[in-house]
């Protein structure tokens, strides 16, 4: 099989040699994927990977997809200048009830496996962590550059922090993984995994770093922490309208990474960026077949009309949501129930910002409170609408 093809968009394998030696074995490989369950929804940067794990699906491999319950309540110390949040039991589950069906809009059902990683972490005796610790050093560990960074710095490194790598490298060899897909930041973390292959007599799994992903605000990598993201299950409008606020330096790599885009159509892209073109007719075209991937043609026709309804013409839409109000309600609680927001944080955050307003006026606080009385349309960002009533 031409190697070729699996290394189309990948940033980096380890190693091409590898992979070609293992290809060569005639046989279905077994392909991992590492899904946290930090935040409910999978979001446009995991389709980079989710997506080159569909390739492979489909050249005749086995998807085998890890949701890490486990290691969630560790908290993936990864790009991070501090320790990061561990989450509890309940946040993890309530978390993953929502997996699975989200990447079945990607994953073919029929050459996929779905393993919790608790099923085997959870049965790690004290022995077996120190077994497992042994074969990793902490100077190894130090050279981990957010370690690093934190080290020399003296901001604290838990010791919990250590254990995440390893888990995660564990799981590879409970799965016997061929291969390992995900973003680059991971490098490290599937290195340890290699190394731990290696003492557990398995084969080592090729690595295909995927690129990163630049969220909405055009600087950090797409996260659910940082809440500059796409999801794969926004509603049609959130999504068209978070697409239309794509920074335009990022046009052409979303169409590269998380559409399915030809080689020709790439350069036509480029080659209209350069132009005088308006880049917001680019992400028009953009918006337009992202709402297509995830739903239909004819959801995404309308959403682009209403768009251009909306913000090319300064019109309301003609649906805007009732929101009925019964008794007085703050509006960080109203936003979040009503389902402008999903989050009380991003409530706050976005009132912060001054991106909140009431019959064109903004919102300064998030003390204001609503009453049967207040009538009229409130307003999040340039995209959400909603009136209210009594």
């Amino acid at each position: 099989m031409d190697t070729n093809e699996i290394l189309k968009g990948v940033e980096e394998c380890i190693s091409e040699e590898e992979l070609k030696e293992r290809l060569s074995l005639n046989r279905p490989l077994r392909v991992k994927y590492g899904i946290d369950a930090s935040g409910p929804d999978i979001h446009l940067g995991f389709t980079v990977g989710l997506r080159k794990l569909r390739q492979l699906q489909d050249l005749g491999h086995i998807a085998v997809i890890i949701v890490g319950d486990f290691t969630a309540m560790i908290g993936d110390p990864t790009g991070r200048s501090k320790t990061r949040p561990q989450l509890t039991r309940e946040d993890v589950e309530q978390n993953m009830k929502r997996y699975e069906r989200q990447v079945f809009r990607i994953l073919r059902k029929d050459r996929v496996e779905i393993h919790y990683n608790s099923k085997w972490l959870d049965a790690l005796r004290a022995r077996d962590i120190i077994n497992l610790t042994s074969m990793y050093t902490v100077a190894r560990m130090l050279e981990r550059d957010d370690f690093e960074k934190r080290y020399k710095n003296e901001i604290p490194i838990h010791l919990h922090e250590f254990l995440y790598p390893i888990f995660q490298g564990y799981d590879s060899v409970m799965v016997k993984a061929d291969i390992e897909i995900g973003g680059t930041d991971q490098k490290f973390n599937f290195m340890v995994a290699r190394q731990l292959q290696r003492n557990f007599k398995q084969k080592p799994q090729i690595i295909l770093l995927m690129p990163l992903l630049e969220g909405l605000d055009g600087v950090r990598k797409m996260s659910k922490s940082y809440g500059n993201y796409i999801a794969i299950e926004d509603k049609p409008s959130q999504m068209f309208g978070k697409a239309m606020s794509i920074p335009d330096n990022l046009i052409l790599r979303y169409f590269n990474l998380t559409i399915d885009s030809t080689e020709d159509e790439l350069k036509n892209i480029e080659k209209r960026l350069k132009s005088d073109e308006n880049p917001r007719d680019i992400k028009l075209e953009y918006a337009t077949r992202l709402v297509k991937q995830y739903y239909s043609q004819d959801i995404a026709l309308q959403e682009r009309d209403r768009f251009i309804s909306i913000f090319s013409r300064k019109e309301l839409p003609e649906d805007v949501e009732v929101y009925n109000i019964n008794e007085e309600i703050n509006i960080v609680d109203l936003l979040v129930s009503s389902g402008l927001v999903k989050s009380k944080s991003e409530a706050r955050r976005l009132i912060m910002q001054k991106a909140v307003s009431f019959n064109k006026e903004r919102i300064e606080n998030s003390d204001k409170y609503f009453s049967k009385k207040d009538r009229g349309i409130l307003k999040v960002g340039k995209k959400r609408f909603l009136k209210l009533n009594s």
